[in-house]
């Protein structure tokens, strides 16, 4: 029987220090049948040097040099197009896998059921046998989370099974996934998008399962920096759009009420020094703390009449109806403690 082609795309932006460790554990991949897509986004650190040098001598590699720093979404999008596989691996530069990585998503994907998105069990390098993500859940405003994040790795999460959506900084598609969602939503240019993908396609009726055995390690916002008022402001802009786009308008409209009420709960866990608030308020100060919120919802604001007419198409196309939608979400739901407590 013959092997499904699976297309990697690694999108790179000034990621040079990166970059060998990624590519290195591609090598080591025990799929036979893959091809490599590098797509770099403007760097300026001499990542295209050693791109260009790396990639001279090996088959089935493209690297795609685009003028400008386009976004995970755009670079994702961008090398999607060049992508022949059935399937197609996302992995990010400051990610490293183990040697099986393709080979147990892909043993997991079933297109007859529908399961067209695997997630891998991401750990952090540093430190070591901790968890950072394994599957996603999500808050009733949109806000989401790796499941597990930040808890020592004790064994707790080795069973196969349904995940809300993978995360994207190692995770396995099946390429109809992308043609029937459209890809990555590049007007959230990084972060949330992952979540905006998986929840389109759940409502199309796409499956996401949850592979313990396809172990990434992950150095956590290595390009952005893990308090960075940039990722901030479009951690909290891009919620916004996930949720005006695909809550069903019950959901939606209560909004306001579980942000107010993880805001507060945000203020609690910066009196406790706990949490990632708390760090990102002792790291960059109350003024920026407030101008990083300011422009998240300034930025939602600008962006919202596309958004509604985007919730439009997907209204018209979706499978699941607002109670199996709502259902989802409560099975896959974090309380709002474990989201601001926890860093």
């Amino acid at each position: 029987m013959t092997q499904p082609l699976i297309s990697v795309i690694v999108v790179n932006w000034n990621g040079r220090d990166l970059l060998p460790a990624c590519l290195e554990s591609l090598d080591k991949q025990t799929w036979p049948n893959m091809e490599l897509i590098v797509v770099d986004n403007g760097s300026t650190d001499g990542s295209r040097e050693l791109l260009a040098g790396w990639a001279e001598h090996r088959q089935n590699t493209r690297v795609i040099l685009l003028p400008t720093n386009t976004g995970f979404c755009r670079g994702n999008n961008v090398g999607f197009s060049h992508a022949r596989g059935e399937w197609v691996a996302l992995l990010n530069t400051d990610a490293v896998v183990e040697p099986d990585w393709l080979a147990e998503l892909v043993r997991h994907g079933d297109l007859h059921s529908r399961i067209g998105m695997l997630a891998s069990k991401i750990l952090l390098q540093n430190p070591r046998n901790v968890i950072d993500k394994a599957g996603h859940l999500i808050y009733w405003d949109g806000q989401n989370r790796g499941r597990g994040t930040m808890a020592e790795d004790v064994g707790q999460f080795e069973t196969p099974e349904e995940a809300l959506w993978p995360d994207a900084c190692a995770a396995l598609y099946h390429r109809k996934v992308f043609e029937e969602t459209g890809g990555f939503d590049e007007d959230f240019f990084a972060f949330g998008d992952d979540a905006d993908l998986g929840m389109r396609a759940r409502l199309l009726g796409w499956k996401a399962w949850y592979v313990p055995s396809a172990v990434v390690h992950h150095r956590h916002s290595a390009s952005f920096g893990a308090y960075s008022p940039l990722k901030v402001m479009l951690v909290e802009r891009n919620r916004v759009l996930l949720a005006v786009k695909n809550f069903p308008w019950p959901l939606l409209l209560q909004g306001p009420f579980w942000t107010v009420k993880r805001l507060l709960w945000n203020g609690y866990s910066v009196l406790m020094r706990k949490g990632s608030a708390s760090r990102f308020l002792a790291t960059n100060g109350w003024r920026q703390t407030t101008l990083s919120l300011l422009r998240s919802y300034l930025g939602a604001l600008k962006l919202l009449p596309r958004a509604l007419r985007k919730r439009r198409r997907i209204r018209q196309t979706r499978r699941l109806s607002n109670s199996e939608t709502l259902d989802l979400l409560r099975r896959f739901q974090i309380d709002v403690r474990e989201l601001t407590l926890r860093d």
